[in-house]
């Protein structure tokens, strides 16, 4: 039920002998593939660590997402072109991203209209935001990644971390995954303003 389908019969994206994803250094073989992608994305998310984009509008999606895999895909920070299922589900249609794209606007600008120290709030705009851009699903691979560094980037902008992904609490995911999948705002919004806290300054160096 966890099965991911895709609608690409002119394998806009995968590699016909292979089904691999066509990447950048012309990889075949699945483990290296894997390898490549995970070991340039952590260097990447590292970086954002280091230097946060600011979130203004829905695009910065894009920009995130080109961030994170330029060094894999050509078509990095792209919208996908195929239409995408998981369990018999389908995700938001190709035709309609417009108008995705404008209620995350809309999410955005109420989200900043919030005051930082009402966590309950913040919470709560949060998991709307983590529903509609996961309903969306705008790209072909790497959504997951995107939209937990999209909302942690929001919560930045108040000054808050904020960590769906943690290495030492696969509960954490697991939670962030069953909300995510069932479009739980409820469980999702329970789940962040658990984890959302003030970012602990790092000491400078001597």
């Amino acid at each position: 039920m966890n099965t991911y389908h895709y609608v690409d019969p002119d394998h806009a994206y995968t590699d016909a002998a292979t089904g691999l994803l066509r990447n950048l250094a012309g990889i075949t073989d699945a483990a290296a593939a894997l390898f490549l992608e995970s070991s340039t994305t952590t260097k990447r998310l590292r970086e954002l660590e280091a230097a946060p984009m600011q979130i203004r509008d829905s695009s910065a999606l894009l920009a995130i997402h080109k961030h994170l895999f330029q060094d894999v895909y050509a078509w990095a920070g792209k919208v996908r072109t195929v239409e995408i299922s998981k369990g018999g589900k389908p995700f938001f249609p190709t035709s309609l991203f417009a108008n995705a794209f404008a209620r995350i606007d809309t999410l955005i600008v109420e989200y900043g209209r919030i005051r930082e120290n009402d966590k309950p709030a913040v919470a709560r705009k949060l998991a709307e935001i983590l529903d509609t851009v996961n309903y969306l699903h705008p790209f072909r691979e790497g959504n997951g990644r995107t939209q937990r560094e999209f909302l942690r980037l929001l919560a930045l902008g108040k000054k808050l971390s904020l960590n769906l992904n943690p290495s030492n609490n696969a509960t954490v995911y697991e939670r962030y995954m069953s909300g995510t999948v069932n479009g739980d705002i409820e469980t999702l919004s329970a789940l962040i303003l658990e984890l959302i806290e003030k970012p602990v300054a790092r000491a400078s160096s001597q």
